[in-house]
């Protein structure tokens, strides 16, 4: 399924399980920014596949047609204001919607 501009309205993450270490995956909207790629957790922290990605921050996901390994990270509001409300905007414009925690995915 894409949006109206030809773009993948889902990723696929692929986290590690921070207990089990078998692989975890979920589809989720996402957005582009600056050659990254971003997702919203809506539950914060207390998502299962947020608490992986603090434990074991090196994913894998897929867009489209591609295929990326690389890293996450949480983007803290308070240290990257401009980039937490510059990825809700993004999200809210593609999807209606941009609250929650913003997790940035880094293709190796």
């Amino acid at each position: 399924m894409s949006a109206a501009d030809g773009e993948p309205l889902f990723l696929y993450l692929i986290t590690k399980g921070r207990r089990s270490g078998a692989p975890r995956e979920i589809e989720i909207w996402f957005t582009q920014h600056d050659g990254r790629y971003y997702v919203i957790a809506e539950h914060g922290r207390r998502a299962q596949w947020v608490r992986n990605i603090m434990a074991h921050p090196e994913v894998s996901f897929r867009v489209g047609d591609k295929a990326f390994a690389g890293r996450s990270r949480v983007i803290d509001p308070e240290r990257d204001p401009h980039l937490h409300r510059t990825v809700q905007k993004l999200s809210e414009t593609k999807y209606g919607w941009g609250d929650g925690l913003v997790v940035e995915l880094a293709p190796d």
